[in-house]
């Protein structure tokens, strides 16, 4: 009796291991059809948008994201350690594109993102209800980028208007790109 009650624990022990597997076997197979239909064929190449830097070795001039916005550092100071063990920097900065200023305070010891800042200077081809055509050094064009308020804009409307050949600097940020400044073309 006592072999055939152990040979009746060793065919429950095998079935329930084998149900086991078989959930496991069908679970698995069910993840690899939900990762086939993932499609891949169109997205960025990864790279963000920011990179964190340690805020004690942020300097003047340098570039930083306050309050949200791409940001040239004008200003920064170092506080002392205090009662609570971090030193702490006061980050004044302009926003990249609005000039806008922004403050922000931060431990030293901490990270603050910094945006990837590109600049790249194009052609001015034409001007159309408010929209430049631009041409890059290889020729190619692109007809997305708004003229401009203020300043820079009535001079670029003026340059165009008068037949003047210059260039203007584009500056991008954080998936955001405006026009930042006017170069004279050398012959």
């Amino acid at each position: 009796m006592l072999v055939h009650f152990t040979i009746q624990i060793s065919i429950i022990t095998f079935y329930i291991c084998s149900c086991v597997l078989l959930l496991i076997c069908a679970t698995y197979s069910t993840d690899q059809s939900i990762m086939a239909d993932d499609d891949f064929t169109s997205g960025d190449s990864g790279a963000s948008a920011t990179y964190p830097v340690q805020c004690s070795s942020l300097r003047k001039n340098g570039f930083v994201m306050l309050k949200g916005h791409p940001c040239k550092i004008v200003d920064m100071t170092t506080s002392k350690t205090g009662k609570h063990g971090h030193a702490k920097v006061h980050l004044t900065g302009l926003d990249i594109f609005t000039q806008k200023k922004y403050e922000d305070i931060c431990p030293s010891t901490h990270n603050m993102d910094v945006p990837n800042v590109t600049r790249k200077d194009y052609q001015v081809v034409d001007l159309a209800e408010g929209y430049l055509t631009l041409m890059d050094d290889g020729g190619e064009t692109r007809e997305d980028l708004k003229v401009p308020e203020g300043d820079l804009g009535k001079d670029i409307e003026k340059r165009v208007a008068s037949g003047e050949n210059f260039m203007v600097s584009v500056m991008k940020a954080i998936d955001d790109e405006h026009v930042v400044g006017i170069k004279n073309m050398t012959s």
